[in-house]
């Protein structure tokens, strides 16, 4: 019998849900095996900085001067709009720069220098310890990024900055702009003399599932669903040499609003929510999903802020139309739950749109496991859930109920922000375990492109304690070494006395 021929990979309108073109075809086990096997033979070549950090910024320039098509694919695949992906190219593009500045500096190798001291007890040999690339890394394309978390996002240059080749797979729902943005980083490694091999990109579900169990694969960066990235992780958990995983999964991103903060300020934060919770068709993995308001009146104002805000939002189209369905069946779910109400009900705007919505409960119905148990699970799109709370022991007993998150919101009046009650501090402790990063009187969608960013969080946010963005995410791909006694001829240059390439470092002795 004859093989069965490689299923064709399409782009698709998600306006229309009609195939636009054949982008290519999914990758066979052997093309998956020989995509690793030729980005492995290529790490040697990333191995001088200067060169690296070259190539991430010329990869910057070229995805620059294709923005025009990067765009307009884009657009065509995911129906972002032109706007939200002229940012989104803009933040990849500085993500990539970032990542060279981060491999000029040298810090992210930490560098370590115990001299030997024979008076310590028991005696110090000469220890000097450095970082070094794991290997392979498996991206895996987000959904709802097609850019800053895709092909060219942070998973890559992050990779790529540490040393590693990168192996690619792509996202179904953006499939011929991941093809667009791979040329363009291999071109950007062949003009600064480097094998186009260090970047390799492979379509299809069976390619994910093959990639990350390959054994020359040393690590996986993965953002997508709960589902889909728990049986990777497994799967990278249960290979004979197992690898890190680093996985986003989901988060409902919980906002506390105390009495005093909506007392204060009802229908500015009523209105912030509405703002957050729709913006691009509710599909960031920060968008707040639950948010505990007080009852009363001036509870009553904020949800009629957020209530007249989300009625003006226009129906929207999301990312394909299996994340439609699973929107509508959602939301609906919820909203025939007892003691759930809808003041703007969400689901279906149209054939191919969904409606923007929100949905209250009682706190009490959250604080003990049930069918409610559903509201705290994330529901991707434009849609959140507020609970209206008696009293500080309802907030208290509900938060306690939550999974790990990549936000915590917190919303505070100006006395309890100044510190003139312990009302925020004790809120701040309450919330700190929850999630990876914590914020006051803000909203949570958009993430800073900053040394200091942490976004990931316990899980099932992400299966790591890293970050995949920020400076710090270059850590996921490296592993320590210490060299003992090594004649100074023998280390390399990071490690010498003379230090020729001028690396931060710390010594002791």
């Amino acid at each position: 019998m004859a093989a069965a021929s490689p299923a064709p990979v399409w782009s698709v309108d998600p306006r229309t849900g009609k195939p636009r073109e054949q982008v290519a075809v999914e990758a066979t086990p052997e093309e998956v095996d020989q995509a690793v096997r030729s980005a492995h033979a290529a790490r040697a070549a990333l191995a001088p900085r200067d060169v690296r950090a070259a190539f991430l910024r010329t990869a910057a320039d070229l995805l620059d001067e294709r923005a025009e098509h990067v765009i307009e694919a884009a657009d065509a695949e995911t129906a972002l709009g032109p706007g939200r992906l002229t940012g989104e190219l803009a933040r990849t593009t500085y993500q990539l720069r970032s990542f060279a500045d981060v491999v000029d500096e040298g810090a992210y190798l930490d560098v370590l220098i115990s001299r030997a001291d024979p008076a310590q007890t028991p005696p110090w040999p000469d220890l000097r310890r450095y970082k070094v690339p794991l290997g392979v890394v498996a991206v895996y394309a987000a959904s709802n990024f097609p850019l800053a978390f895709s092909v060219p996002g942070g998973d890559t240059a992050s990779a790529l900055a540490a040393g590693c080749p990168v192996v690619i797979k792509a996202h179904p729902d953006h499939p011929a702009t991941a093809e667009l943005c791979a040329d363009a980083l291999r071109r950007a490694a062949e003009r600064v003399g480097l094998p186009g091999d260090v970047v390799q990109l492979v379509h299809g579900f069976e390619a994910g599932v093959e990639l990350v169990r390959h054994p020359l694969v040393a690590a996986a960066g993965f953002t997508g669903s709960v589902r889909g990235g728990r049986a990777l992780y497994d799967a990278a958990a249960a290979r004979p040499h197992p690898i890190p995983f680093h996985g986003e999964l989901g988060s409902l991103n919980p906002v506390v609003v105390t009495e005093a903060a909506a007392a204060e300020r009802a229908e500015e934060i009523g209105a912030g929510l509405a703002a957050s919770m729709t913006l691009g068709v509710g599909q960031f993995c920060t968008k707040p999903g639950l948010v505990l308001a007080p009852t009363g009146e001036a509870g009553d104002r904020l949800l009629k802020a957020l209530t007249h805000e989300v009625s003006e939002v226009e129906a929207g189209v999301l990312l394909d139309h299996r994340m439609r369905s699973a929107y509508v069946d959602g939301v609906r779910e919820r909203a025939e739950l007892p003691d759930v109400d809808a003041p703007v009900t969400p689901g279906a705007g149209g054939e191919h749109t969904v409606g923007a919505g929100c949905l209250t409960v009682p706190a009490s119905r959250l604080a003990a496991e049930g069918a409610h148990d559903l509201l705290l699970e994330e529901c991707f799109g434009p849609v959140t859930v507020v609970a209206r709370y008696a009293d500080a022991a309802e907030a208290t007993a509900v938060l306690s109920r939550l999974p790990g998150n990549l936000t915590a919101t917190l919303h505070l009046s100006a006395a309890e922000s100044a510190g003139e009650s312990d009302r925020g501090a004790r809120l701040l402790a309450e919330l700190t375990p929850l999630a990876g990063r914590v914020l006051v009187d803000g909203w949570p969608t958009g993430v800073a492109v900053a040394p200091a960013q942490h976004h990931g969080g316990p899980y099932p946010a992400s299966t790591s304690t890293s970050t995949s963005v920020g400076a710090t995410a270059i850590e996921r791909w490296l592993r320590p070494v210490a060299y003992q006694n090594t004649p100074e001829a023998l280390l390399p240059p990071e490690l010498r006395d003379d230090n020729p390439l001028g690396v931060p470092r710390r010594e002791q002795g």
